[in-house]
């Protein structure tokens, strides 16, 4: 979907200083049940009370105008990344995959797989981070504490690190739960927050205001065909991702 077609299915008000240049959808595979694609930083999976145009209306948009569909299209939202995290992002066509792809999530059935770069790197190299995280919604940040306590939930991943070069690591993560801002709060309490992620730490913010956090694989059994399906995307075209691209 190009900025042609962006322009024409949405208001100039709507673009304006909302919907960035790589926002054209990057899909990664599709059939008649899902649509999965690869989200760019800065895009909301969902819409919010911000009005920007979510990743969940591009995706109608390029249905509506592949298939030429007429009237309203059902997309919906599996799963969700935050705004600064590029990456993987599962969605569903119809309300009988959605509800089957919600219940593998729920019962963490699926495999996820993120790669984050940081400016130091993890001691040690690989583990597994166990905390209890609970949201301050006013201040939309996460504190991870080392014991439960009343409202927390417990928060579980594990890690390695991949490859470092030119001061950067990267560190790949698999989370076993799916927490708000997981990822960043966990990794942060390593002392290895994630390149740009000002909330949890980080020095200096990315040029394009993004976070280097990204969702690189997303495995999952298909709500129809019952066949396992495995999804890789490839890292943001930036320069900081360029000594780690596959």
């Amino acid at each position: 979907m190009d900025n042609a077609i962006l322009s024409s299915l949405f208001s100039p008000k709507q673009l304006k200083n909302r919907m960035p240049a790589s926002a054209a959808l990057d899909v990664l595979f599709e059939d008649n049940h899902i649509l999965v694609v690869n989200k760019p930083s800065g895009v909301l999976v969902q819409g919010d009370e911000t009005g920007d145009v979510p990743l969940s209306e591009l995706a109608k948009e390029y249905v509506k105008q592949k298939y030429q569909k007429p009237g309203n299209v059902f997309m919906g939202v599996v799963h969700r990344l935050d705004r600064p995290v590029s990456g993987v992002v599962l969605l569903a066509k119809t309300s009988k995959a959605l509800s089957r792809l919600n219940e593998q999530f729920r019962l963490h059935k699926t495999r996820k797989v993120y790669w984050a770069l940081t400016q130091r790197a993890p001691n040690p190299e690989n583990g597994t981070l166990v905390h209890w995280l609970v949201k301050d919604a006013e201040r939309n940040t996460t504190k991870a504490l080392t014991s439960e306590k009343p409202g927390s939930q417990r928060a579980e991943l594990s890690y390695s690190l991949l490859k470092s070069t030119g001061g950067k690591h990267l560190v790949e993560v698999r989370p076993v739960t799916g927490r708000p801002h997981q990822i960043r709060v966990q990794l942060a309490s390593l002392k290895c927050p994630i390149l740009g992620d000002l909330r949890y730490g980080a020095p200096e913010p990315m040029p394009n205001k993004s976070i280097c956090l990204h969702a690189r694989e997303l495995g999952f059994e298909h709500p129809v065909l019952k066949t396992w399906v495995t999804v890789q995307a490839p890292p943001p075209p930036i320069f900081v991702w360029q000594p780690f691209q596959p």
